[in-house]
């Protein structure tokens, strides 16, 4: 009798684990931040560390597939909202769906605009985000509708600010983030006469330890 190799999992079992695993990654993550273990992310998913390892070969190669994906989604509704009619509402809805992506999910406030994970598709896709994020405030800024020397990565750099400013109330009142919504915007439609006292930055910058 000739010996037999026991079956790996099969494709179906294969794709029901990967999902499994990028549910719950998602949800720790979201919850808790990028500091949670792969231990934690398996016993949630109810897999083993190994299953974890046949799909992602680390932590990063997880949380990065996660940002894809809610990176490529805000930058779709930006997309999308580049051929709405009114230009400022358009930007308004963007800033809108961005604030709220960050309050909801902990791991993207902590890793859009600074990769931690070196990854260099998360880095093409913070730069598709904040290209959709220029055009939205360059159709605002045709129409006189935002300040003219407002620019995108501004209006990046202003949702994680929003985010921040609001998170110490947000555990008692979630949707405390849209009255500092509104400041911003006022503070981005204000129209004074007074230029700004510094140049917009170029990009999102990366942390002094996280730069390649």
């Amino acid at each position: 009798m000739t010996g037999t190799t026991p079956a790996g999992p099969s494709r179906s079992d294969a794709v029901r684990n990967r999902r499994l695993l990028l549910d719950a990654a998602a949800r720790t993550f979201a919850e808790r931040g990028v500091e949670v273990s792969i231990g934690e992310i398996a016993q949630c998913a109810g897999v083993g560390k190994g299953t974890v390892f046949r799909h992602f070969s680390s932590k990063g190669e997880l949380l990065a597939a996660i940002m894809l994906g809610m990176l490529d989604e805000l930058a779709d509704i930006g997309t999308a909202l580049l051929t709405a009619d009114d230009p400022g509402l358009a930007l308004r809805e963007f800033m809108a769906a961005g604030v709220e992506t960050f309050v909801k999910d902990r791991a993207f406030c902590e890793v859009v605009g600074r990769p931690s994970l070196q990854h260099q598709q998360v880095r093409d896709a913070i730069d598709r985000l904040c290209d959709v994020a220029e055009e939205l405030t360059e159709r605002a800024r045709r129409q006189g509708i935002v300040r003219p020397d407002i620019t995108g990565t501004d209006v990046m750099l202003l949702l994680s600010g929003i985010q921040h400013t609001a998170a110490p109330l947000l555990t008692t009142d979630p949707q405390a983030w849209r009255r500092y919504l509104e400041l911003a915007l006022d503070g981005i439609t204000a129209s004074t006469g007074r230029t700004l006292p510094h140049p917009p930055p170029h990009h999102l910058p990366l942390t002094p330890d996280q730069e390649p």
